[in-house]
């Protein structure tokens, strides 16, 4: 590629810019923590959470902006960001609370 070039999306998933508030949820041993999502797309998100903030390799994300909570993985962490991947099907706000 030479310097003038525009970098080509090498991403699967196209990702929409977004500005979301969240809840890690890790379990009754973790406490839950605060996040916002940067971008999100069908398969994943980009979080930003508090810099001295433990996030387990997996958890739940609740997003009420989208009614639902997400199983997620974490792929990648830089500083206090965080790349994840959602897995399973998402629960509805309503399921979850149940």
């Amino acid at each position: 590629m030479e310097p003038d070039e525009p970098r080509r999306e090498r991403r699967l998933h196209p990702r929409e810019i977004v500005l979301k508030e969240a809840t890690i949820v890790a379990g009754p041993d973790y406490p839950a923590i605060g996040c916002s999502i940067r971008n999100q797309h069908e398969r994943g998100a980009e979080l930003r959470v508090p810099a001295d903030a433990f996030v387990p390799e997996r958890f739940l994300l609740h997003v009420p902006d989208d009614a639902a909570t997400y199983q997620t993985v974490v792929r990648w962490r830089r500083k206090e960001r965080l790349g994840v991947q959602f897995y399973g099907v998402p629960q509805s706000a309503k399921t979850a609370a149940d």
